[in-house]
């Protein structure tokens, strides 16, 4: 079983939802991700997605588009990130999620970036604009690596792309609560509990629920129906108002104590 996997058995075992906590690495800095995702992981956070900055990242609301243009004005790339990795694999084993779009893999190379990023540490890819029945390319050799391969669906995904991301999920299934991008308001948070419990049932597979949560509360309105549940825009907001690095390590773990604190409803 895979560490992905088994971060949501944990949680299951514990009674309660896996938190899933967004990242953009090279945001403040590359030198500091690795104390973020130490400082999340030791607050309580069960995976880490590894946001990888890219320069149309239309999936993402105002403040990841932000944070990726700050860590791509500093120079980050996909290597650079793959860098950090390796630094994080050094202080913790918690299950990192590469988070990204498509195109700074296919620069890279598929098979490559597979290798590469199983060599590294990561336990996992997630790419945002790659639908499921194009994504045999990059997902056939990332499991040959090693790395579990993570779909994404919507609330307009029909049935025919639900069994195609059942199919091609090997530890779990993102779900997007609502149209739109991240960070954006107005989640009806009950349907999407409700929803996810429905997913959950008809993919047979764990379901991380994610965009627009960003509070305890939002946390506790749907623990206990996703099996997980991600939280970003709102870390990266924290990260974003802190005046020094320290105050940004520190108040992410704070944000993230009192996150884990409410999955349980």
């Amino acid at each position: 079983m895979s560490r992905l996997s088994q971060a949501f058995e944990k949680a299951r075992a514990e009674g309660r939802s896996a938190l899933v906590i967004y990242l953009c690495a090279g945001d403040p800095s590359l030198e500091l991700t690795p104390e973020l995702v130490v400082a999340a992981a030791e607050a309580g956070a069960d995976i880490i997605e590894l946001g990888v900055p890219f320069s149309d990242p239309t999936a993402d609301g105002l403040a990841i588009q932000r944070a990726s243009e700050r860590a791509l004005a500093r120079g980050t790339t996909l290597a650079g990130v793959l860098g950090a990795v390796r630094k994080i694999r050094e202080k913790t084993d918690v299950p990192l999620v590469q988070f990204g779009y498509y195109n700074p893999i296919l620069r890279y190379g598929e098979e490559r970036l597979a290798k590469d990023a199983a060599a590294a540490g990561v336990d996992g890819l997630l790419v945002v604009d790659l639908p499921p029945e194009e994504a045999a390319s990059l997902r056939e050799p990332a499991i040959r690596a090693g790395l579990d391969f993570v779909p994404l669906v919507a609330p307009t995904s029909d049935d025919r792309r639900l069994a195609l991301a059942s199919e091609a999920a090997t530890s779990f299934v993102y779900s997007v609560s609502m149209t739109g991008v991240t960070g954006s308001a107005g989640v009806d948070l009950a349907d999407a509990g409700r929803r996810s419990v429905e997913l959950s049932q008809k993919l047979g597979r764990p379901i991380a629920l994610g965009f627009g949560i960003k509070t305890p509360e939002d946390v506790r309105a749907v623990a206990g129906k996703a099996d997980g549940i991600v939280v970003g825009s709102a870390i990266v907001d924290t990260i974003a108002s802190a005046p020094s690095p320290a105050e940004a390590v520190a108040n992410v773990r704070s944000l993230v104590a009192a996150l884990a604190a409410a999955t349980k409803g």
